[in-house]
């Protein structure tokens, strides 16, 4: 089997590095910059650290990379000093951060000119399903290069939508978060006006999971809000990051978008308050009563 690389081996990539792993792939190179994640995941997987990105390209054919925003993105793929495109001529890069579709774009560009080839890897799914292969991922990028990769991704995933050219998974990504962002926040107005008029909220849950408020944010975060159960999955600071990315989208497209702007500017102030590594479902702290304090701590 083809060796794996892979560039940021937090939450999500530690664990897509240990289910390739168990599925049979090696994986040969891991780079973080926390150098506890890199040998945490480098003694799971059998890969070596490495501390230089040019490594990991030199030791994998495909490599896979979960960065954290645009900036990542563009300095791990720079044009010069130690970039994953040296001597990448014929590697296979999937990119699985959610960053702007103009980003993609340009690393694309970049990697073409080095002879390789980028995916898109769009995940919208969390830590358990990067655990157990069943990620929702939407690809887009040169279907040559995605029939390549195909059965390592199937490995991954238990849906897998190829979206077209590069940029548009990243599209479809943002708009995905945009609208779970917006669920997220309207649950916990709802639950903290709940709590507010003293309703019983478990039952309050209960009804809206029978009416038009149900949602799939009602059943993965519902409990957490009202129990103050906030461990992270997915972070408010990249809900704050993803919505950002949908309403500049927006705005280039001419329209606007009230509901993702009062969103985002709720997870800029949850993030505001230092609350942005705890989970999504950590905005109610900011409609009950009495409870931005304890989210600090």
């Amino acid at each position: 089997m083809i060796a794996i690389g892979f560039v940021g081996v937090g939450r999500m990539g530690a664990n897509m590095a240990l289910r390739l792993h168990e599925r049979g792939y090696p994986i040969a190179a891991v780079y973080d910059v926390s150098a506890e994640a890199a040998a945490t995941t480098a003694a799971a997987t059998g890969a070596v650290v490495v501390t230089k990105l040019a490594d990991v390209t030199r030791a994998a054919g495909v490599i896979f990379t979960v960065v954290t925003d645009d900036a990542a993105m563009d300095l791990i793929f720079a044009e010069g000093g130690d970039s994953l495109l040296a001597d990448a001529g014929g590697k296979i890069f999937v990119n699985c951060a959610t960053v702007s579709p103009q980003v993609h774009e340009i690393v694309e560009r970049r990697a073409r000119m080095a002879g390789a080839q980028t995916l898109e890897g769009c995940m919208a799914s969390s830590v358990p399903q990067a655990r157990n292969g069943t990620l929702f991922l939407m690809v887009a990028g040169e279907r040559g290069a995605f029939e390549q990769v195909e059965p390592i991704l199937r490995e991954l995933s238990g849906a897998l939508v190829y979206c077209g050219p590069t940029g548009r998974a990243a599209q479809i990504k943002a708009i995905v978060n945009m609208v779970m962002n917006v669920n997220t926040a309207a649950l916990a107005e709802g639950l903290g006006l709940g709590a507010a008029l003293g309703l019983d909220l478990t039952e309050l849950r209960e009804i809206l999971s029978k009416t038009g408020a149900n949602s799939r944010v009602l059943e993965t975060d519902g409990e957490d809000m009202q129990n103050r159960e906030h461990s992270v999955f997915f972070s408010a600071a990249h809900a704050a990051k993803d919505s950002g990315i949908a309403v500049a989208l927006a705005e280039r497209a001419g329209l606007d978008l009230p509901l993702a702007k009062a969103t985002l500017a709720q997870y800029r102030r949850l993030v505001d308050a230092g609350c942005g590594e705890l989970d999504k479902s950590a905005i109610a702290e900011l409609t009950f009563t009495d409870r931005l304090e304890g989210a600090k701590r």
